[in-house]
């Protein structure tokens, strides 16, 4: 689910030839009422009706990030073949799970029960959307729309979130926890969000900067994550394989700082997953970094990475084509791996020049307060890995 379209083929299609987000018309916003704002920067997953997936029942109560994400896992449940026409025809409930990350919950359920409460009287409040204010709500909902019961796991770590969750689905599938898990992360666009990062500046362009601003977006990204054994036992169609990981935290020099973009967390959370996936430097044919027009925090990210890689080497912004996702960031630059593997061409190079293949992909994610994660992911082959996308 993202501003390319709803649904696998329509995200591979767009990666084909992608347009930059400061380069496509602006239409009229289509998550909240934009009209008192200047020109809004926002990437939006336009004309999304979920009751084309999901029908007519049960939707009032929803938010829109419970909807993205429930479409998305509907989606990836049929598109991995363990569900065909609603029904399951591969796997059990009990053996699938989902591990996935929003960074800031359903600001949209928060904001509008604060507003009842402080405008009219907290007796008003309706209580069927309270739900939604609960951070994990969303991954709840996929487990009850899905008949997903292995185990229901959401991660908040900021913009490192989707990354992290892959990390903790490994534990779980070695640990024998489900046979396979829907893992990724969402972010749902809403006024609050919107408003927020706009009074703090973050919506203004900087200059110097690699990309043009900032635009927010919003989507899901969700893949399915098994043992490559259990993948080809029941003849799935492997997209990738995860081989390494990385994550670090650095601290603020000082304690009142806010935000703090950490090119050593960066560093250190690269080749950590670089040695995870034992791999050198020179073996990545591009980068998906998390550049999104923030300078300070493009500028750190980028100098981290040269430290690591060489001049030459490919770095891609896949956010200047779908966005600022934050907590589903990292899920969407797997999938702009898993389209690059599958022949579309490495879009938004901030440096280094395409490959004419891609085989190895690195992801990264910088969070806002001094943390960063990092990918491996490399186009299936032969040899066995240690865990499959499908």
């Amino acid at each position: 689910m993202s501003t390319l379209g709803i649904g696998r083929e329509a995200f591979f299609r767009g990666m084909q030839a992608p347009v930059l987000l400061h380069d496509a018309p602006r239409e009229k916003m289509e998550t909240f009422d934009a009209s008192k704002y200047t020109n809004p920067a926002v990437a939006e997953v336009r004309g999304f009706d979920p009751a084309k997936h999901l029908g007519d029942k049960g939707l009032r109560s929803l938010d829109r990030l419970t909807k993205l994400l429930v479409v998305a896992a509907r989606l990836g449940m049929h598109d991995a073949g363990f569900k065909k026409d609603g029904v399951y025809v591969q796997g059990s409930p009990e053996r699938v799970g989902i591990c996935c990350s929003n960074a800031y919950g359903s600001l949209e359920a928060i904001t509008e029960l604060d507003r009842v409460a402080m405008l009219e009287d907290a007796r008003y409040i309706n209580p069927s959307k309270f739900p939604n204010t609960v951070a994990n709500s969303a991954s709840g909902y996929v487990s009850i729309w899905e008949d997903i019961r292995a185990l229901n796991v959401a991660v908040s770590d900021g913009n490192c979130g989707a990354l992290d969750a892959f990390a903790c689905a490994d534990i779980y599938l070695d640990t024998g926890r489900a046979d396979a898990l829907l893992v990724g992360g969402a972010e749902a666009m809403s006024e609050a969000l919107y408003l927020a990062f706009l009074k703090l500046g973050a919506l203004e362009a900087e200059k110097p900067s690699v990309v043009r601003g900032v635009l927010l977006g919003e989507g899901a990204a969700l893949m399915t994550m098994e043992a490559v054994e259990h993948a080809r036992d029941r003849g799935a169609r492997v997209s990738a394989e995860l081989t390494g990981y990385g994550t670090a935290f650095v601290p603020p020099e000082s304690e009142a700082s806010l935000i703090h973009p950490s090119r050593e967390a960066v560093e250190r959370a690269v080749t950590s997953a670089l040695r995870d996936a034992g791999i050198e430097p020179k073996d990545v044919d591009v980068v998906a970094s998390s550049v999104c027009g923030l300078r300070m925090f493009d500028e750190a990210e980028l100098d981290a990475l040269a430290r690591v890689f060489p001049e030459s080497a490919c770095v891609a912004a896949p956010k200047s084509v779908l966005g600022e996702t934050l907590g589903a960031g990292g899920g969407m630059g797997m999938a702009a791996a898993l389209a690059w593997f599958d022949g579309a061409p490495p879009s938004a190079i901030v440096r280094g020049d395409a490959p004419a293949r891609v085989n190895t992909v690195l992801v990264t994610a910088i969070g806002f307060y001094g943390n960063a994660s990092a990918v491996v992911l490399r186009k299936p082959s032969a040899s066995p890995a240690s865990h499959a996308s499908s």
